[in-house]
């Protein structure tokens, strides 16, 4: 049976410039729509052994076993409780399901081209491996991320042998 991709590039046509916008911190971030499947709320999850810090555990999402990321200590920002405007937004990158916790999500925005600046001079710093582009909105910016580097192939392979084993 042969795929018909046409549906498929007309979807990322129309998101080509949509990003679901949340904040951390008092900042404001962007996924390109195209990598978000859904979003809830915190769900119990469970912890794993010698994972990186940032990796809070697994859960389960209808069956399927998914990482779950905090995206303040990914970004090396101080860790806060969850409360009830804290969600996960779970998004499929590299062929992987991941779980992002973001303290809020914010709104979809739809970015002209002239308002995203991409590959922003920005001082080399570790977390800027992380920003794709900057987004301008109004008198806002916000940091568009490269969610293919969000994992290093290292930890998407230990995670993916921890779902394995589950």
């Amino acid at each position: 049976m042969v795929k018909d991709l046409t549906e498929e590039i007309d979807q990322d046509d129309d998101q080509k410039g949509m990003y679901l916008t949340f904040e951390l911190a008092n900042e404001y971030y962007g996924l390109w729509i195209g990598y978000v499947t859904e979003i809830i709320g915190i769900l119990p999850f469970t912890e794993v052994p010698e994972l990186p810090v940032y990796v809070r555990g697994i859960f389960n999402l209808r069956g399927r076993i998914i990482p779950l990321m905090d995206m303040r200590l990914r970004f090396q920002k101080e860790f806060v409780d969850y409360d009830e405007r804290s969600c996960v937004i779970v998004i499929d990158v590299l062929e992987n399901t991941v779980g992002l916790i973001v303290d809020s999500v914010s709104e979809v925005i739809s970015f002209e081209e002239e308002d995203i600046i991409e590959q922003p001079m920005l001082s080399s710093g570790v977390s800027n491996q992380f920003i794709k582009s900057i987004g301008k909105a109004g008198n806002e910016v916000k940091l568009l991320l490269d969610c293919d580097k969000l994992l290093s192939n290292q930890e998407i392979e230990i995670l993916n042998n921890e779902k394995d084993e589950r």
